[in-house]
């Protein structure tokens, strides 16, 4: 798994998107493993263009219909909203169209700040405060277990 060349792809074809979850959580310092990237882009016409391209890049497929068929994700699955798990030759990456309590991008880039991965690369990641919360919102088992480490972690990152 590769999640630098995926973000790196994303952010030199300028798409516009949200790092959340698990990835978000490690890029914050919390010592947990992940096995996607979770995103939520921008639902402008525009930079559904520019993310198409990026995942044709990457020949993203979706992996729930692996490995009997490839099935590629298009403008207008992306245009739905809704939920596309994807395998790309990066690894696996997740692209939603809103988290828990129907938040899309608008609403999670407030919640959000920007982290360089390098001198020129910056994403924005979803705060671990905002994590937390959708982690108790969404109530799922795996989340609440998840739960004890991130608040450690944000408490940590607080002290001053």
């Amino acid at each position: 798994m590769d999640f630098r060349q995926i973000l790196e792809a994303l952010t030199e074809a300028e798409v516009e998107f949200v790092v959340v979850g698990g990835v978000s959580a490690v890029l914050q310092g919390v010592p947990t493993t992940t096995f996607d990237l979770d995103i939520v882009p921008s639902q402008s016409e525009q930079n559904r263009k520019r993310l198409c391209r990026v995942l044709e890049h990457l020949e993203a497929c979706y992996r729930e219909h692996l490995p009997k068929k490839r099935i590629v994700p298009s403008e207008d699955d992306l245009a739905a909203g809704g939920h596309m798990l994807l395998m790309t030759t990066a690894g696996a990456l997740d692209v939603l169209g809103t988290v828990t309590g129907g938040l899309g991008y608008e609403a999670l880039v407030t919640r959000s700040h920007p982290m360089n991965l390098e001198e020129n690369t910056s994403i924005l990641v979803l705060d671990l405060a905002a994590i937390i919360e959708l982690k108790e919102r969404t109530g799922r088992e795996k989340d609440l277990a998840q739960l004890p480490l991130l608040r450690r972690t944000l408490r940590e990152r607080e002290k001053p």
